[in-house]
């Protein structure tokens, strides 16, 4: 049972277990509230056969007996249906983060990262309530009605039909109208997560916004799709209701018909008035039921969309591979092909090896691979065929931690967080001490602006650093890479953000991290390449050719045009 709930409900292994022990102690407490019930059947019983009635000590005992069992019972059930709960929402919002931790980055480039949030937080959320008010109280109603179904078919077949028949008939609505509930559900649920996504764009882009006088047009643009929302999501829950006003009202047939059927068997003499009044309880109670479940049952229908999010995130392929201890550094592609979608190829067939103790810089036009191709060395996104190979070994059979422990990377747009500069820095070796980190800043050149902040190292830069220039960004990432001082180092347009003083002051430190390492640099600067040890030629997802700076001038006539680019570019004036 624990396994099927597992899969059904994508929870984790303990709160299948806990859900599992949840489901069994609200089945005896179904069963525990009959106590009552029963007792109040003996005390009928002893004073409509006129026998003298046991003495009330008798009852007395019973009852404190019934209440003591029942707070028990309950007092265990509240802490299985609520803490238990609420732990399995931190182990489920964890092992989610975990499931993406190991997700390559081509999972992100196709999610919306506000869906994803959403997820971790909301949706869990929702999960969560449905765990603790509703799930467990399906399953133990489910066990508490075969018990009581057997019991009433086995007291008499005919009252027994009487109470169940419209139970089961309005417990049938609810689950014919799964299809049309869940449908309904999930279409809001995506209207959501697009309004949700909607608000996250409009916030990001307020500067365009605003500067380009869209603001009008954006926010009505708003509020059309938030009414659209409001009208799927009024539409759902009139369905809902309806379907489980129709359930309450079926349910209510029970009474009656146990009524109708019970006076007609007791004036013929086949039911005694105590049988007639306990099937009559009976209906009571299990109505009572029922009338939460349907509640429930339409619950367990509005997350199915969120499980269903949740068994995507968890089953998405992870990157595999063995942990292994690299000792060489060569870097060698051959034939890799890849692209971002299976109908765009982006690289057809990339082949070089870019050799320890040297710099090989790639170039090529705006769009031709050349970002892609560091994305595939350091394992962001596979690669589709072809084999990159670190060490010997293809880079799809090295575990990740093991690879990225060796990779240094700078791309263009910088990810900082909101935190001290002091932490931003140090997230490139987080077991560094606060003199190292000082240490790599003064290299990146970073300590010249650092300590005209208000708090030096503990200044919070704000959310992506939005305190800082673009360049003082770029030169926190560099002092990352710093830090971490791998043996392979990406480099993508370090220099895009920097002024020329600094990036010729970083060029200088960059000299001096790169000795003895495994170094790939893109730069459209090409003056900067021009005395590396490789440089490879990108044109449309192919290798058009490789050499140095005056072996391409020869041979390549791509390199030569953008060499032409180049030098009319720095002659261009305004």
């Amino acid at each position: 049972m624990e396994r099927l709930i597992r899969e059904k409900l994508a929870l984790t292994d303990q709160g299948a277990k806990d859900l599992t022990k949840a489901s069994l102690l609200c089945f005896l407490s179904y069963l525990t509230t009959m106590a009552p019930v029963m007792l109040v059947m003996v005390l009928l019983e002893q004073l409509l056969h006129e026998a003298s009635p046991k003495s009330s000590g008798f009852y007395i005992a019973m009852s404190v007996a019934i209440l003591v069992l029942m707070y028990v019972v309950l007092s265990v059930e509240y802490d299985a249906l609520y803490n238990a709960t609420y732990k399995e929402s931190e182990n489920l919002r964890i092992e989610i983060a975990r499931n993406l931790s190991e997700l390559p980055l081509s999972y992100f480039s196709k999610h919306d990262l506000s869906d994803l949030a959403q997820t971790i937080m909301a949706d869990v959320t929702a999960i969560e309530h449905a765990l603790s008010h509703a799930i467990a109280k399906i399953i133990g109603f489910a066990g508490f009605f075969v018990v009581m179904a057997v019991m009433l078919l086995a007291g008499n077949i005919k009252l027994g039909l009487a109470v169940l028949v419209p139970v089961i008939a309005a417990i049938i609505v609810m689950v014919l109208s799964k299809k049309m509930q869940i449908n309904n559900q999930t279409k809001y649920y995506h209207k959501l997560r697009e309004n949700s996504e909607l608000f996250q764009q409009t916030i990001e882009l307020q500067q365009e916004i605003k500067s380009f006088g869209l603001t009008k047009a954006v926010t009505d643009h708003l509020y059309e799709e938030m009414n659209k929302s409001e009208k799927i999501h009024i539409d759902a829950e009139f369905k809902v209701a309806g379907l489980v006003t129709l359930a309450g009202l079926i349910v209510y047939l029970s009474l009656a018909l146990v009524l109708v059927v019970g006076m007609k068997l007791y004036l013929a003499g086949e039911v005694s008035l105590l049988y007639f009044l306990g099937y009559l309880l009976a209906a009571f109670k299990i109505k009572d039921g029922v009338d939460g479940i349907t509640m429930f049952i339409a619950e367990l229908f509005y997350i199915d969309a969120m499980i269903q999010r949740i068994k995507e995130i968890k089953e998405t392929k992870v990157q595999t591979g063995e942990v292994t201890d690299l000792t060489e550094f060569d870097v060698d592609l051959k034939h890799v092909s890849f692209g971002y979608d299976a109908d765009s190829p982006v690289l057809k067939d990339i082949s070089f090896t870019a050799h320890k103790n040297q710099v090989t810089a790639l170039v090529g036009k705006s769009g031709c691979g050349k970002t892609s191709i560091l994305r595939l060395v350091s394992r962001l996104y596979d690669y589709d065929s072809g084999s990159i190979k670190i060490s010997d070994k293809d880079i799809k059979e090295i575990a990740t931690e093991s690879l990225f422990d060796k990779i240094s990377i700078v791309f263009q747009d910088v990810t900082l967080f909101n935190a001290s500069i002091m932490e931003n820095i140090r997230i490139g070796k987080l077991s560094a001490t606060d003199e190292e980190v000082m240490r790599v800043a003064q290299l990146a050149h970073c300590a010249e602006f650092i300590e005209k902040l208000p708090d030096g190292y503990d200044t919070i830069i704000g959310e992506n650093g939005a305190s800082l220039s673009g360049g003082e960004r770029q030169r926190l990432s560099i002092a990352r890479a710093f830090l971490k001082d791998a043996p392979i180092i990406l480099l993508d347009e370090i220099a895009a953000s920097l002024d020329v003083e600094n990036e010729k002051a970083i060029q200088e430190s960059l000299n001096t991290l790169t000795k003895g390492k495994t170094v790939i640099i893109i730069s459209h600067r090409l003056k900067s390449i021009q005395n590396v040890d490789q440089i490879v030629v990108i044109d449309e997802g192919l290798v058009e050719a490789s050499g140095t700076h005056e072996e391409l001038l020869e041979k390549s006539p791509v390199y030569q045009q953008l060499i032409t680019s180049a030098k009319l570019a720095e002659g261009f004036h305004y």
